[in-house]
């Protein structure tokens, strides 16, 4: 009796295990791409705060609001967002190791795939907001390298199937979330030539802005593949913002100059931006229940008024700084509200029927959302 007894107490220490056990798995299984929005969204928001900060020539009364804003905040968010992409980076190469199944699947669908750039997106951001050294020191072009051929590789992958591939041709496969790629090759054009690389800022801009082109069209025409978001990730239209708007923050860098053409791409993510607001039936069965799919309204809100800051910078009047505040200001809320959200509400990050759907391993699943 006492040798069984004996040998019958580890079991409950074991049962512990493989419960928590199983309970990370399940986290595992249920993590994707997707959630490096919250990445993307607290990185932009570390640049927009160093954009805001950073000297200037502009001297007008609203920018020297930003200017009095202590660089202690500053480097808090940059470290928020610092330690949230590594978690995330974490989380999905143990996702990698461990279900690389579906990762395989995540790969292979035409809406999870987009996501796979996120991280190098984020990455790069984050890269142009650090506080710690410049782009011209060797660390910069270092980690650039690291972060930017994740991203060539990925465009030669999917453009190419867009090109040669029957069944992956781009007006079966269009949504809104293929602009990522797009957002990729900007985001690496614009660090490029803060290195002074200006040829090869102007191959990654070519590249980005000449699909980006084929993608707007083809996205306008409402072909099957664009209408294929389910009503839970519509916050993604709000990719429609992006592209444009860090396209003119790209040019700006390429050029010298926030010059006509990138005031066309600003005006142009403006007008998006007013198309979307003013149709708030298109998000309300997004906003019944929160999910991690709220994160995508910040990043384009934010890359939107990195955009207005080197506008008013250019303009130098009191229109452009009104313009430039309020989307500074509504990005900074809509942020914080997310974090919010995020805290109070953390149980519902991971739930069992939110868009993890779209990255599981069965064909059936796969295609029950479009």
């Amino acid at each position: 009796m006492d040798m069984s007894s004996k040998e019958a107490q580890p079991q409950p220490r074991t049962g512990i295990l493989i419960t928590r056990k199983n309970h990370f798995s399940s986290i595992l299984s249920r993590f994707h791409a997707g959630y490096f929005r919250i990445s993307l969204s607290l990185c932009s928001q570390a640049l927009l705060w160093k954009t805001l900060s950073e000297p200037s020539d502009d001297i007008h009364k609203f920018r020297n609001i930003f200017r009095m804003l202590p660089s202690t905040a500053f480097i808090l968010l940059w470290s928020l967002a610092l330690f949230s992409l590594v978690l995330l980076s974490l989380l999905y190469l143990l996702r990698l190791l461990f279900h690389f199944d579906m990762v395989k699947s995540e790969f292979l669908h035409h809406v999870g795939v987009n996501y796979l750039f996120a991280p190098w997106i984020s990455w790069l951001v984050l890269l142009q907001a650090t506080p710690f050294f410049k782009p011209k020191e060797v660390y910069f072009l270092v980690l650039w390298w690291i972060f930017v051929v994740p991203i060539v590789a990925l465009d030669i992958k999917i453009y190419g199937q867009w090109i040669t591939k029957g069944k992956r041709f781009l007006s079966g496969v269009a949504n809104p979330t293929s602009q990522l790629s797009v957002i990729g090759n900007l985001v690496g054009a614009r660090a490029a030539a803060e290195m002074g690389w200006n040829e090869s800022a102007l191959l990654l801009f070519a590249i980005g802005m000449s699909h980006y082109l084929v993608l707007f069209v083809t996205l306008y025409q409402r072909l099957p593949g664009s209408s294929s978001i389910p009503a839970m990730l519509r916050p993604v239209f709000f990719l429609f913002l992006a592209a444009p708007s860090m396209a003119s923050l790209a040019w700006d860098s390429i050029n010298g100059k926030f010059d006509s053409s990138s005031k066309m791409l600003f005006f142009l993510s403006l007008f998006l931006f007013l198309s979307l607001v003013s149709r708030p039936a298109l998000f309300k069965r997004s906003m019944r229940k929160f999910n991690v799919s709220w994160w995508a309204y910040s990043f384009p809100l934010t890359v939107m008024a990195m955009a207005s800051t080197k506008y008013a910078q250019e303009m130098k009047n009191t229109a452009s700084h009104i313009l430039m505040l309020f989307l500074s200001g509504l990005s900074v809320i809509v942020s914080l509200v997310l974090m919010i959200f995020t805290a109070f509400k953390s149980n519902s990050l991971l739930p069992r029927d939110d868009d993890a759907a779209m990255h599981c391993t069965s064909n059936q699943q796969r295609t029950s959302i479009v």
